[in-house]
């Protein structure tokens, strides 16, 4: 049995699955963060999950550096095996413990290159791996120079945020001076870390999105499958819902899965979960980004159901040092596929209507809000209200049926005073 460290987590899903996994897979773990109220002020679990930790431990995780002489009296006291995280924003730091203590895991320079989505493109086209035009820029000038030089429309994203956020299409200068200057007013991320000022200017592409998840062990790069997305947005990209396994062709899945481990290659990771982002533009597959991590939005549910390959318990398995099994069994299941409840706009909801339908039995997990609930903005990832995941046991119809039952929903939402003013 190991123990593990986990430095921070999601506050959605992951906080949920990963404790799970963590036992299941006969570990323990320690949780450590700057500040526990952030989850439990806002998860409706009860008892929270991330409280099964054998220890819940405090410190300043934004600084790495002070953080060195606390770890190593905290591993004096309580030994750690491993460290693991399901935050982007930790990531690199779990990287550096496992480095300076020669725990399981892997190089802190690969994960910092992918969570930078400027050094991570830089080395996709240095291996020849095609992706969108792009430019980086560190001021508005060099912003506006970049757009006129690939052309309107293109698309403005932060190098270092995460869920969709901040991440706009925008078809003139004015479009881009606005989502510009947005960006740069926000000085820090959701754990208020200091932000990178570098934004990046892409072509904007057409075309599907997919992501594709593989498995880096003892330098072989095992593709699990692709999943589709659904995306709105007529300036921002929300993702709404997931099928696995997308509906593709063979030769796309074959060009997809050795896209996904020469993307692994070209940026040098190793012993991790990759979740590769893929348009499908119709002169081929492009690359959008590659996170080295579960993807998030349940689609490591979706793919647990379908193929009985838990990535939660893989996660835990690669940070403890043990060997995955990354066979796929036969589950009975053709599909899962999972749909989001978005807002139709800011402010609290009413009441949820058409709830009754989700009690049968392809459905198999299903969230909804609860009156009084508030809701955001629909602008990225973080704005769901709640979610229906169904299975469909014959082929690939779970993405129709889970979009079927969330369409039959009513979510009445009472605007804020300020959106029925405008």
């Amino acid at each position: 049995m190991s123990h593990l460290l986990m430095v921070e987590s999601w506050v959605a899903a992951m906080s949920a699955l990963l404790p799970r996994a963590i036992h299941e897979t006969g570990h323990q773990f320690s949780f450590l963060t700057r500040d526990l109220h952030h989850y439990l002020r806002q998860s409706r679990q009860t008892p929270h999950p991330l409280l099964a930790a054998r220890n819940v431990l405090t410190a300043e995780t934004n600084d790495i550096d002070a953080l060195w002489p606390w770890l190593d009296r905290a591993r004096d006291l309580i030994p750690f095996d491993g460290a693991i995280t399901s935050c982007d924003y930790y990531l690199t730091t779990v990287a550096r413990i496992a480095e300076r203590y020669g725990l399981p895991g892997p190089r802190p320079e690969a994960i910092a290159t992918c969570l930078n989505k400027d050094r991570s493109r830089a080395a996709f086209a240095a291996a020849g791996i095609p992706g969108p035009q792009i430019r980086a820029a560190r001021d508005w000038p060099a912003a506006r120079a970049a757009a006129e030089e690939i052309g309107y429309p293109v698309v403005i994203k932060p190098t270092d945020l995460c869920g969709g956020m901040l991440v706009r299409r925008v078809d003139d200068e004015a479009g881009l001076r606005a989502a510009y200057e947005q960006l740069a007013a926000a000085t820090h991320n959701s754990r208020q870390q200091l932000r990178s000022p570098v934004v990046l200017i892409e072509e904007f592409l057409t075309g599907p999105e997919v992501s594709v998840e593989s498995v880096t062990v003892g330098g072989a790069t095992h593709v699990i499958g692709a999943t589709d997305k659904s995306i709105v947005g007529d300036d921002c990209f929300v993702e709404t819902g997931h099928m696995f396994p997308a509906a593709l062709d063979d030769e796309t899945a074959g060009e997809l899965a050795d896209l996904a481990r020469a993307a692994v290659a070209a940026v040098g990771l190793t012993d991790c979960i990759s979740h590769l982002e893929v348009k499908l533009t119709p002169h081929g597959p492009r690359i959008v980004e590659l996170n080295p991590r579960p993807a998030g939005n349940r689609i490591s549910e979706l793919i647990r159901r379908v193929t009985g390959i838990d990535l939660a318990c893989v996660h835990a398995q690669l940070a403890a040092g043990d060997e995955p099994d990354l066979r796929h069994r036969d589950t009975g299941l053709g599909s899962a596929a999972v749909h989001m409840l978005l807002p139709s706009k800011a402010g609290t909801v009413v009441a949820v209507t058409g709830v009754d339908r989700l009690r049968g039995g392809e459905v198999v997990e299903y969230v909804v809000p609860e009156p009084g609930a508030r809701a955001s903005a629909p602008r990225d990832n973080n704005c769901y209200l709640g979610r229906v995941m169904v299975v469909d046991p014959e082929g690939r119809g779970a993405r129709s049926l889970a979009e079927g039952l969330v369409a039959d929903l009513d979510i009445v939402i009472e605007a804020d005073p300020s959106e029925r003013t405008a």
